[in-house]
């Protein structure tokens, strides 16, 4: 199903069109994927929301080999994801944009960040962004084995493998 409404560009007002689309995705739940692009400004918004609704949810993902890297990710605007071996933790915050994507399209967004980071850090940021990048390389490559945890505390997200372990879990009070 598709949906098109038009409405206001929340960063300069120009009427624009939001698309509301279901998909369904085998296996997991139907979702609903809000996307808008400004031709003024060109402000551009996603997220995707499971229909259903559920508790606070974990899913770990342990990705040890490249074929782990075409896993389904589904994020919500309210998840965390972690990769602790990393060191990375992407919490929600007010532009946070939910996504379907893998395991790879998770990387890329990161390596995308660390990159713009890697041109404005200091030498010291730069040295560690540096070692992040190819620790990047590695994982892809299927050399470094690491957990990836997606925290839902909407029950809105999810790793798509038979491999995932998913549990309920209390978020923190904040």
């Amino acid at each position: 199903m598709e949906t098109r409404v038009p409405g206001p560009c929340p960063a300069c007002n120009t009427e624009i069109e939001y698309l509301y689309t279901t998909q369904n995705i085998p296996y997991f739940s139907d979702i609903l994927i809000i996307s808008a692009v400004c031709p003024s400004c060109g402000y551009k918004f996603v997220d995707t929301q499971l229909v259903k609704h559920g508790e606070p949810a974990r899913h770990t993902f342990a990705v040890t080999t490249s074929d782990d890297l075409a896993v389904r990710v589904i994020r919500s605007m309210s998840a965390t994801i972690e990769i602790p071996e990393l060191g990375i933790h992407i919490a929600p915050g007010p532009q946070c944009q939910g996504f379907v994507s893998n395991v790879e399209g998770v990387l890329d967004r990161v390596e995308e960040v660390v990159k713009g980071a890697f041109q404005w850090g200091t030498d010291e940021e730069k040295e560690n962004a540096a070692r992040l990048l190819a620790d990047i390389v590695r994982v892809k490559a299927g050399t470094l084995p690491v957990t990836l945890i997606v925290e839902d505390p909407s029950g809105n997200s999810g790793i798509d493998s038979d491999r995932t372990v998913n549990e309920k879990y209390e978020p923190e009070e904040e």
